[in-house]
C-alpha cells in the first residue's frame, strides 16, 4: 500500500515532488484497475495542487458523495449521468488541504448490500466488502494512498479488514455528512481508508485542523477490554483467530487486557440499530421507492419492502434504546482506554456468494456513535483478517493512537515468529 505519511515526508524533504506522487498513483490505477474494478472515474488528467499539507496525496471520493467536476452516480442507474453542481463539505475539506481528488469509487447502490463489480485486491475471486467497496479495494491495493467512504452499519471497518487496510470510522457528526446521499441520518458517518493508523490521523489533521490528530504517537500500554459480542452470533476461526493474535501481542507489548461483557441496555441497542436503519432508510428514499421502485437494486429492493411497516412508535422506542446504551456505554469506558473486537465475522466471502458480508460485528458501534478503528493482523488462506478498536465517544486520537500501538505490536510480535501471518 502506499502511505500518506510516506509521502508527505519525501515531499516535505524534497525527495519526491507532489506531481511525481500523484503520477505514481496514476500508474498504480492504469496496472491494477483492469482486475480489481475499483473505480467508476478515474479523472486521468488530475494534477498535483501547489499548496497545502495534502498536496501529492491522490484521494479517491466513494460514488455516493457529491463532486462538482464529476458525477454522483450513488451505484444506481436511477442516477446515471446525474451531475451535482458543488462538491460535498467533505470534498471540499480535502481540496483546501490541498489533496487531489483523483475519481470516484464503487459503492453497493445507495451504500446498501447489492455487491459491485469490484473484487478483492488480494484475491479477485473475493469481495471487498461493502458498501465502501471501491475505496477500500483501492487503498488495499496500492493505487492510492487515502480514500473516502461511509459506513451507517459497518460499511468503512469492514471492507477495510477485508481487504486489509487501516480505516476509520470517526465520531459521529466529526465529518459532515451534507452532500452525501442519505440512508439513515441518525447512522451515516464519513470514515477515512488509508495503509496505517498515521496516515488516518494525518488525514484527519489536514480536512479538520483539529490540532488533537497533530504529532500523536503510539499510546503506552493501553487499557484494552476485549469484547466478543457474543450476542451477534458466531464468528468463523479465522476472525477468532485474529482477535487472538492480537491479544497475544498487545499483551506481550504490554498492554493490560481483560475479556468484559457488555451491559444488557448496550446489547438491546445492537438488537434495535435495523429499526432506525430501516425506518429513516424510508424517509430518505422515499422518492426513489414511490417513483422508480422497480429501478431499486433487488437486494435493496427486497429489504425496503420487507420493512415498510415501520412505525414511529417502533422508531421512537429504539432511538430510547439506543440513548440507554449510550450512557451505559460511557460508564464502562471508565476502565478502559479502548475496546477490541473482531472487525468481521471472517475472512472476505467469494464473489459467488453475492455479499459484501454481515455487518453485525460494526453496527453497534455506528449506532453508539463512537470511532472505531480496524488494524489489519494476519492472513488466513491469502484473505486478511482485521480487528476493531473502539474508544470513547469524541475521543478519536486514542483510538488512533492505541490502533498504532497495536499495529507495532503485532508487527514485533509477527517478526518474532510466534504468530507469524500466514499466507
Amino acid at each position: 500500500m502506499i502511505s500518506l505519511a510516506d509521502l508527505q515526508r519525501r515531499i516535505e524533504a524534497g525527495e519526491l515532488s507532489p506531481d511525481a506522487a500523484i503520477a505514481q498513483s496514476h500508474a498504480a490505477i492504469e496496472a491494477k484497475e483492469k482486475d480489481v474494478q475499483a473505480f467508476v472515474r478515474h479523472d486521468k488528467s488530475a494534477r498535483a495542487q501547489a499548496s497545502g499539507p495534502l498536496r501529492g496525496i491522490a484521494v479517491g471520493i466513494k460514488d455516493i458523495i457529491d463532486t462538482a467536476d464529476m458525477p454522483t452516480e450513488m451505484g444506481s442507474e436511477i442516477y446515471r449521468g446525474w451531475q451535482p453542481r458543488a462538491d460535498a463539505p467533505v470534498v471540499m475539506m480535502l481540496k483546501r488541504a490541498g489533496a487531489t481528488i483523483i475519481g470516484k469509487t464503487t459503492t453497493t447502490a445507495f451504500a446498501s448490500r447489492d455487491p459491485t463489480p469490484t473484487r478483492n485486491p488480494h484475491n479477485t475471486a473475493h469481495s471487498p466488502g461493502g458498501s465502501s467497496s471501491g475505496s477500500a479495494a483501492a487503498v488495499g491495493a496500492g493505487m492510492i494512498p487515502l480514500a473516502l467512504g461511509t459506513q451507517t452499519g459497518g460499511s468503512v471497518i469492514r471492507p477495510a479488514a477485508y481487504c486489509g487496510t487501516a480505516a476509520i470510522k470517526p465520531s459521529f457528526r466529526m465529518l459532515p455528512t451534507v452532500g452525501v446521499k442519505c440512508y439513515s441520518w441518525a447512522l451515516d458517518t464519513v470514515g477515512l481508508f488509508g495503509a496505517r493508523a498515521e496516515d488516518l490521523a494525518r488525514g484527519l489533521l489536514a480536512m479538520t485542523g483539529r490540532t488533537e490528530f497533530s504529532g500523536i504517537t503510539p499510546a503506552k500500554s493501553p487499557r484494552i477490554g476485549v469484547v466478543r459480542q457474543e450476542f451477534a452470533g458466531a464468528v468463523e476461526p479465522a476472525a477468532e483467530e485474529g482477535l487472538q493474535a492480537a491479544i497475544k501481542a498487545a499483551m506481550r507489548a504490554g498492554a493490560s487486557v481483560q475479556t468484559i461483557d457488555l451491559p444488557e441496555a448496550v446489547q438491546e441497542a445492537w438488537r434495535i440499530h435495523p429499526i432506525i436503519q430501516d425506518y429513516e432508510a424510508h424517509r430518505a428514499l422515499a422518492w426513489e421507492f414511490s417513483e422508480r421502485h422497480d429501478e431499486i437494486a433487488p437486494m435493496l429492493r427486497a429489504s425496503l419492502d420487507a420493512t415498510v411497516g415501520l412505525t414511529p412508535k417502533d422508531y421512537d422506542e429504539a432511538r430510547r434504546t439506543s440513548r440507554r446504551g449510550r450512557r451505559e456505554l460511557s460508564e464502562l469506558f471508565e476502565g478502559f482506554d479502548v475496546l477490541l473486537t473482531y472487525s468481521a465475522p471472517g475472512t472476505a466471502p467469494a464473489k459467488e456468494l453475492a455479499t459484501t458480508g454481515d455487518p453485525r460485528y460494526n453496527r453497534l458501534w455506528t449506532l453508539m456513535g463512537n470511532p472505531c478503528v480496524n488494524v489489519p493482523v494476519l492472513k488466513v488462506g491469502g484473505l486478511p483478517v482485521g480487528v476493531q478498536v473502539i474508544a470513547r465517544f469524541g475521543n478519536d486520537p486514542v483510538a488512533l493512537t492505541s490502533a498504532w500501538f497495536l499495529e507495532d505490536a503485532w508487527r514485533n510480535h509477527a517478526s518474532a515468529g510466534s504468530e507469524g501471518a500466514r499466507a
